[in-house]
């Protein structure tokens, strides 16, 4: 979605509701940014926070890039994202809050930001997280503290579309911070130097708004950056591809619980029982125990549970629980993976 397809207007003929759309439009937008509008608006916001204008706009392909130029920029002054994002926010919020009182401006913000604040938030947190992973790696020293402070100093561009959709931005003070928003991604203010960010060229979510792609990034930027996820899970970029490949041994081998649920649910939990030759063993209220008998190995036992607690778009997840060959009920199997005995596993809730 580029730039010109996202109405903004706030004026009374396009009113709150029009807002809303194209600020939840401006947040999911992919496409190249419009470098001259964007540029515009980080000179304006600079102005409405009383400051001269950056000397130079410098573009990054991601927030990956981006943090990369911050680090390497000697000559970038400091961050003025206090004076350029957090004041005039801080003052626009009181403004409404005196307006409106405590119970006006919190429907104010239910019926607006609200609104789009758990979708974008969520979006905005695995990207932070997936910048440290790859700019940090296992580091938890100094070198991910000063990719974490980086990445706090941002200002986020489109991903600020929760908040721009609570107040005015035609003519006031956040009228800067909108131009970016609607432009662009990402961006660093600094004194004299303001790093600026393409937004994402894809973008693909399951209908809980979680990143979700089987056949590629869920979220991908033009300088490679890229996430990948199956519905909302975090997944390496070749385990994907392996997905259309996948036999019931490569299954039953997978150490990791989550990433073998990811393979049954694209293989498909009947085709797994079946091509695996798996035997029903027992049912109850716990679960159901199956067992997959091997000749060159100790049979593979395990127990097929539903979680009780929904997943965001109302589905069940099923789970598989690996459990000892000599297991003999669903129950016991359950028990077992919490360290009891059958007699006394009695859950409250199931979970």
């Amino acid at each position: 979605m580029t730039t010109t397809d996202i109405d903004m207007t706030q004026s009374a003929g396009g009113g709150a509701h029009d807002a809303l759309r194209g600020w939840r439009a401006c947040a999911a937008a992919t496409g190249p940014a419009d470098r001259a509008a964007a540029e515009e608006g980080v000179r304006l916001a600079y102005r409405r926070a009383g400051l001269a204008e950056p000397e130079r706009v410098v573009w990054a392909g991601s927030p990956r890039e981006a943090v990369t130029l911050v680090g390497e920029s000697a000559d970038r002054g400091p961050s003025v994202r206090e004076a350029v994002r957090s004041v005039p926010w801080a003052r626009e919020r009181e403004r409404l809050h005196a307006e409106l009182g405590a119970e006006g401006w919190a429907a104010h913000w239910a019926a607006t930001g609200g609104r789009l604040w758990d979708s974008t938030q969520a979006l905005v947190d695995r990207i932070r997280a997936g910048l440290l992973e790859d700019l940090a790696g296992a580091d938890t020293g100094k070198e991910a503290t000063k990719v974490r402070m980086t990445l706090l100093d941002a200002v986020l561009g489109q991903h600020d579309a929760p908040w721009l959709a609570a107040f005015p931005t035609e003519g006031g003070p956040l009228d800067g911070l909108a131009a970016v928003g609607r432009n662009a991604g990402w961006w660093w203010p600094f004194a004299r130097v303001a790093v600026v960010c393409e937004r994402p060229v894809a973008l693909h979510r399951d209908e809980a708004g979680r990143l979700d792609s089987g056949d590629g990034p869920a979220l991908a930027y033009p300088d490679g950056f890229a996430l990948y996820a199956w519905r909302g899970m975090p997944v390496p970029a070749d385990f994907l591809a392996e997905l259309p490949t996948l036999a019931p041994e490569r299954i039953r081998s997978e150490a990791n619980a989550e990433l073998r649920r990811v393979m049954l649910e694209y293989y498909g939990y009947d085709r797994y029982l079946a091509d695996s030759g798996a035997r029903h063993v027992h049912r109850d209220e716990t679960g159901t125990l199956w067992r997959i008998d091997l000749s060159d190995d100790e049979p593979v036992v395990m127990v097929e549970v539903l979680n009780s607690t929904p997943e965001p778009d109302g589905t069940h997840r099923t789970y598989w629980l690996r459990v000892p060959p000599a297991t003999r009920t669903a129950r016991e199997g359950v028990a077992w993976t919490f360290g009891l005995h059958p007699d006394v596993y009695a859950p409250v809730r199931e979970t």
